[in-house]
């Protein structure tokens, strides 16, 4: 039978690539809100309540895919999840109200959700520890991607065919991907017909004693994960760091708009930029965190020092973004930075719930880590309208004060980076 060299790679990379189609899908909406609101005579009000929804339904997707692809498996878990999206970002073409937009935001919601428990849960699977980081900044890298790709290719599609169409397009590019998915990932290392005899010992000798019973071993309940204090520093770290990422993927566009007066074309030209940083920082931060490990650093300090490179970026990113960014360029330049910053920082908090448990554990910690995070990100959503009405500088401070507290969280719950269940 056929075997594929590098078959993990291929797995983290159809990841990747869903990860990409999903940035695309959540990024139309605000891409051509000025377009959109205009037709259908919408406000700011209106597409933060809309933009909340969203959020309300991804944080709620968040805890639930986690328990859903502990229970079915990536493979099945994915397929789930991308119909669901795929299918919603294309009924967009025919929402016209508030209602409809928030009812199709609900579904892409709950269903691009699973991406992210999704991903951790395969990175367990399917790598030994010390490239583990790496695959989730390979994954990560995804939704840095997806943000370069999709200010221009929505406004190309925008400027061609009009909003409607453009969401018919990117909609279809899930469904596609679930070819592809199914091919490949037929079953787990262990068993799969495609995998080496190398590949598979290189995998299964590199993961813990704990990895390699985690498909048999029955996963913790929500109360005994939070039982461990390690849970907590998932938790509350995210609770902090996401609004960081999120305040620009949702807001950056409208930021753009108000402040420059950019078109939905003109934003499509700028609103790239900082994701190529973001980028960047997903490769380099798991990259960096492998490599100490790899020269002999253990495990906690590899992810904390990690973690403390990316916050100190981030923070002095958004210290300048408030002192220095007095053009439209200078802005998503510096804004590079602070994302770069942020994804540095946050492979390696979202790889930390693999570090600790295994098997059908690590997706329910994984899941209720996106699910804190993004309440944390509703908050701000509610208040950006109303303090943007005076200035966007409040907002930049707030965010700002954010990212130590982020590190404290880390620190504080986290003494020791290690597995902590039991090997029974």
């Amino acid at each position: 039978m056929k075997k594929i060299k590098g078959l993990r790679w291929w797995i983290i990379g159809l990841i990747g690539l869903a990860t990409i189609i999903n940035y695309i899908d959540r990024s139309t909406l605000s891409l051509m809100w000025p377009s959109i609101s205009r037709d259908l005579g919408m406000n700011k009000e209106d597409y933060a309540i809309i933009l909340n929804v969203f959020m309300i339904a991804y944080a709620i997707g968040q805890s639930v895919s986690g328990k859903l692809f502990d229970k079915v498996g990536t493979r099945i878990g994915y397929v789930i999840a991308i119909a669901v999206w795929g299918v919603s970002s294309f009924m967009h073409s025919f929402a016209r109200s508030i209602f409809s937009f928030g009812a199709l935001r609900v579904t892409l919601g709950l269903g691009e959700a699973g991406n992210w428990p999704g991903a951790v849960k395969s990175n367990a699977e399917w790598f030994p520890i010390k490239e583990r980081a790496v695959a989730q900044g390979i994954f990560n890298s995804g939704a840095s991607i997806g943000s370069v790709i999709a200010p221009p290719l929505v406004a190309t599609l925008w400027a061609a065919f009009g909003w409607k169409v453009t969401f018919m397009i990117v909609g279809s590019f899930g469904i596609m991907w679930l070819i592809p998915w199914l091919i490949i990932n037929k079953k787990l290392p262990a068993e799969h017909p495609w995998l080496s005899e190398e590949e598979k010992e290189y995998i299964l000798e590199g993961q813990s004693a704990l990895d390699k019973k985690g498909a048999s071993r029955k996963g913790l309940s929500i109360k005994e994960i939070l039982s461990y204090k390690e849970s907590w520093a998932v938790l509350v770290s995210r609770f902090f760091f996401e609004p960081i990422w999120w305040l620009f993927v949702g807001w950056m566009p409208i930021y753009l708009a108000e402040v420059y007066g950019f078109n939905v074309k003109e934003i499509g030209y700028f609103a790239w930029v900082p994701y190529v940083g973001a980028a960047i920082g997903s490769l380099t931060g798991g990259y960096y965190a492998g490599k100490l490990i790899s020269k002999g650093k253990t495990l906690n300090s590899a992810r904390k020092t990690s973690i403390i490179i990316g916050a100190a970026i981030m923070f002095l990113g958004l210290i300048a973004t408030i002192l220095l960014a007095d053009t439209a360029l200078k802005f998503v330049i510096i804004v590079a930075f602070v994302l770069f910053g942020f994804q540095f920082t946050i492979g390696n908090v979202q790889t930390i719930p693999s570090d600790l448990f295994s098997g059908k554990s690590v997706g329910s910690l994984a899941g209720l880590g996106g699910t804190v995070g993004v309440f944390a990100v509703i908050v701000i959503n509610f208040l950006v309208p109303v303090i943007s009405k005076i200035s966007y500088v409040p907002i930049f401070m707030m965010i700002a004060v954010f990212v130590p507290l982020g590190v404290i969280a880390v620190y504080t719950f986290a003494r020791n980076i290690a597995p902590v269940e039991k090997n029974e």
